[in-house]
């Protein structure tokens, strides 16, 4: 699951520098939605605070304060935000419809991370897809997806133990 969040997030800046967060950066509208999924339940968990830097981190090199400065500013455009358009345009501009699929599949990652999916977090992403132009269908089977990833994520992680 991690290769595919790492290429997936690759493509969103491609020719972009690893320190810049400007406003219309892809990164920090990825990151903003992020922080808007986990936040929708309430409560942002240590593990999706920590996929998230996991996610962040290893896909761009971020030193800590680099990665830091990518969370606060997705955080930062997160609370100034009053709809999720700005970040959704911001993507469109720089994804492909695949790519954008693909970004959705990483959200309901994200949901999964701490083995909960609150109706809240099932709002934000049914938003998230509609305004990126992903159908029903293909949001219902996205969760399935990733369902089944934590699912066998979990159970790996048991039979280690």
């Amino acid at each position: 699951m991690l290769d595919r969040i790492q290429a997936f997030l690759q493509a969103l800046t491609a020719d972009r520098p690893e320190n810049e967060f400007s406003g219309d950066d892809p990164r920090v509208a990825f990151a903003a939605l992020c922080f808007q999924v986990m936040e929708a339940d309430g409560t942002v968990s240590k593990s999706e605070m920590q996929r998230l830097k996991d996610l962040l981190g290893e896909r761009y090199g971020l030193t800590s304060g680099q990665l830091q400065a990518l969370i606060e500013a997705g955080q930062e455009a997160g609370l100034e935000a009053v709809d999720y358009y700005r970040f959704t345009s911001d993507l469109k501009r720089h994804l492909s419809p695949e790519e954008c699929t693909e970004l959705l599949g990483i959200l309901w990652d994200l949901v999964y991370a701490d083995g909960d999916r609150s109706e809240m977090e099932d709002h934000v992403i049914w938003r998230v897809a509609d305004l990126l132009g992903i159908s029903a269908r293909d949001r219902v089977l996205l969760r399935q997806q990733a369902a089944t990833r934590a699912k066998s994520e979990i159970l790996a992680e048991e039979t280690e133990e």
